[in-house]
């Protein structure tokens, strides 16, 4: 075909004529808020009590505006004109549960071996796994959850975060970290010696390779960065250091130039030592904990992460008095006495997603109040995840994730189990 001018002339104008959007048929964008915009939902919601995140009111109310917590008193200081009721009798309404170390693309071990699943179960199964994985903890009551490794599915966790918030999924707001980073030699799964497999997370050795991982996990994604500073590696039994401590300060000071803060896995005395001199933000696991340890936590601003009924055993536990438990229960004081700051972190995945609620069950049975537990799923939970101005609290201005629950929780933390209603961004999931 010949191109003439009155060609051309057709063709520009096809390029520059607008296509039509998806949902407004027109070829321009829709109207910004404030230029004929629908004006957001109202919704007021009417519990027994409010639990902001620090103490209990009775009678209270909650208006929510679209996305955001918009008033909270007294319920005759909160204004329903125009506002959507929802009546909640015999509920406490607490801010939106924080599940601080969850793995969403695992699932129980009960049901298949870590390494069966990361071996042998491809990342569309996986990923489809997790879509379910997170409907769950939503439903039971968790709007924030901490994912510290994919375990072998590469950077799911960042995308499964962009679908929840581009609403393809459901699911609970989520703090991705990519796939961890571990010494060389040390993770796993590990086969003849001859073969060498994809590990569960990514390798890196010296301070030069540990940076530059940390800088590529940031650029692709990762809200937190986790390393590995102990495991089953060497001829001895038990976990032993990976990194050494400088290792880890010139990993901090990477991720804390983007901002990003640095999570540890180490259950050793030398590895929690490690980490607390490094200044990480959270020591998850802390198995071997020790008073003095615990100590040195509290002056560094480093929070613990207990993860107490991580793996595939039941809870409560068949024997509670067995040699393993009274020795969580003997760690779990010693952390309390220190004052050293807990979030709340299950390691869900290692059980049933939805279950989220037996690890505050764990942490009031080895003895912190039903209170404290509540807050450190939220108020605690949101300091320590450095997103106390946006969640955590039931606050004017904060996201309007916030959950009923039948009974009151901070004097029976029994009723986390019986979630009456989840509202998360100002949207209701369970009612």
């Amino acid at each position: 075909m010949r191109t003439t001018p009155a060609v051309v002339a057709v063709l520009l104008m096809a390029v520059a004529s607008p296509i039509a959007h998806p949902s407004t048929g027109s070829g321009w964008p829709e109207p910004a808020e404030g230029q004929n915009a629908p004006a957001p939902a109202v919704t007021v919601l009417k519990p027994a009590r409010v639990f902001d995140g620090e103490t209990m009111h009775e009678g209270w109310a909650v208006r929510v505006k679209g996305e955001r917590i918009d008033a909270v008193g007294p319920e005759a200081s909160v204004a329903a004109a125009g506002a959507k009721v929802i009546d909640l009798p015999g509920t406490t309404l607490t801010p939106g549960l924080v599940e601080g170390h969850s793995h969403i693309l695992l699932h129980a071990y009960s049901e298949a071996s870590w390494e069966s699943q990361v071996s042998k179960e491809g990342l569309a199964l996986r990923v489809a796994r997790a879509t379910n994985h997170l409907r769950a903890t939503l439903q039971a009551g968790f709007t924030t959850v901490r994912d510290l490794g994919t375990e072998g599915a590469q950077y799911a966790d960042v995308e499964l975060r962009d679908a929840v918030r581009q609403g393809i999924i459901p699911g609970p707001r989520i703090l991705a970290s990519t796939k961890a980073i571990v010494a060389t030699g040390s993770y796993q799964p590990k086969f003849v010696p001859e073969w060498n497999v994809p590990q569960g997370a990514e390798e890196a050795d010296g301070v030069d390779s540990l940076m530059r991982v940390v800088r590529d996990q940031i650029g692709k994604g990762a809200d937190w960065i986790k390393l590995y500073g102990d495991y089953r590696w060497g001829p001895l039994p038990g976990s032993h250091p990976t990194f050494t401590l400088d290792e880890m300060k010139r990993a901090v000071e990477t991720a804390d130039s983007a901002g990003v803060p640095i999570a540890v896995h180490t259950s050793t005395v030398e590895g929690m030592r490690r980490a607390t001199l490094a200044n990480v933000a959270t020591i998850e696991h802390g198995n071997d904990g020790t008073p003095e340890i615990f100590k040195l936590m509290v002056e560094h601003h480093v929070a613990w992460c207990p993860t107490l009924t991580a793996g595939a055993g039941p809870w409560p536990p068949a024997d509670p008095n067995s040699p393993a438990n009274q020795r969580k229960r003997a760690v779990f004081k010693a952390g309390l006495d220190a004052g050293v700051t807990i979030i709340n972190g299950s390691d869900v995945g290692t059980f049933p997603h939805g279950d989220n609620a037996r690890e505050l069950e764990a942490m009031v049975a080895y003895g912190m109040t039903p209170a404290a537990a509540v807050k450190s799923a939220t108020s605690t939970a949101a300091r320590v995840l450095r997103m106390d101005t946006q969640i955590g609290q039931v606050r004017a201005g904060l996201f309007a994730d916030l959950v009923a629950f039948d009974g009151d929780p901070t004097k029976d933390i029994a009723a986390l189990r019986r979630v009456k209603f989840v509202m998360k961004n100002g949207t209701v999931y369970k009612q």
